[in-house]
């Protein structure tokens, strides 16, 4: 593990393998690059690996308020200088960090190859934004743990923890700062990825999972409509796909990979 700041906050990463080709995986809301540990090895021959803690999870700095996603993306491009990775990247991100490569490649599309996005968060419905600016009160006034057995419910279905990673997930998951979280939230109730999915230009993968309630397939295949030439494809797994269901994501990124 290594510590770096950038573009004014600190963050965690690791930086692997040495191969011509570099991939940044960017985590889920409330994840961490360990987020991406049974994927990590499927995905990572012939490649340099980029993985870090997006800001406000895992080690990095946290938020207050609202977040926004301008500086997610100022951070991925902050890091990527920081470590004189200039070559473009592809970029794969989950839920969240769906949303973060959509609108890096949107606003920096020298810079990345490819991306693929899996249940990327996109922004919320204008009927439900009420609802989650409460949501988003409450975790502040009551902590992870009031919100955990709902959310990771969704996130993380029962049907896909017969494994054993579940547990250690749900453990890092309570760690996360509510605050940070929540600001997470009101970043998504005021985001619009309209525009940025309009603007992107290169070799582009929807992944939208059957049993994700937070990012049906229905709701992904929309956003795949709107870029240009983009793929999509319904995989048997959850919001958090690359953790739950490694294997079947590897595939369908290879497919994509070979075809792009």
């Amino acid at each position: 593990m290594n510590w770096i700041e950038v573009n004014g906050g600190g963050t965690r990463y690791v930086c692997e393998g040495d191969g011509p080709l570099p991939l940044v995986l960017i985590h889920e809301m409330g994840g961490a690059l360990e987020s991406w540990a049974p994927l990590l090895p499927l995905v990572a021959e012939g490649r340099t690996v980029l993985r870090y803690d997006v800001r406000g999870f895992g080690h990095a700095s946290k938020l207050r308020g609202s977040g926004a996603m301008d500086v997610l993306v100022a951070d991925l491009v902050a890091l990527l200088d920081a470590l004189s990775i200039d070559d473009p990247v592809d970029l794969c991100g989950m839920a969240v960090g769906g949303a973060v490569a959509l609108h890096a490649a949107a606003c920096h599309p020298g810079r990345m190859r490819r991306i693929a996005l899996m249940g990327p968060a996109l922004g919320i419905a204008p009927e439900r934004r009420e609802a989650v600016h409460a949501r988003a009160d409450a975790l502040e006034a009551g902590g992870m743990d009031s919100i955990a057995d709902g959310e990771l419910d969704l996130t993380y279905p029962a049907a896909l923890r017969e494994d054993d990673r579940f547990p250690a997930y749900r453990a890092r998951w309570l760690g996360n700062d509510p605050s940070s979280y929540a600001a997470t939230y009101r970043m998504l109730t005021g985001l619009d990825s309209r525009p940025a999915l309009g603007a992107v230009c290169c070799p582009s993968l929807l992944l939208a999972g059957a049993q994700d309630p937070l990012r049906p397939p229905a709701l992904i295949a929309a956003a795949a409509a709107a870029i240009p030439d983009a793929r999509f494809a319904v995989v048997p797994s959850g919001h958090v796909m690359a953790h739950q269901s490694p294997a079947i994501v590897a595939r369908e990124l290879d497919a994509f990979w070979r075809a792009a």
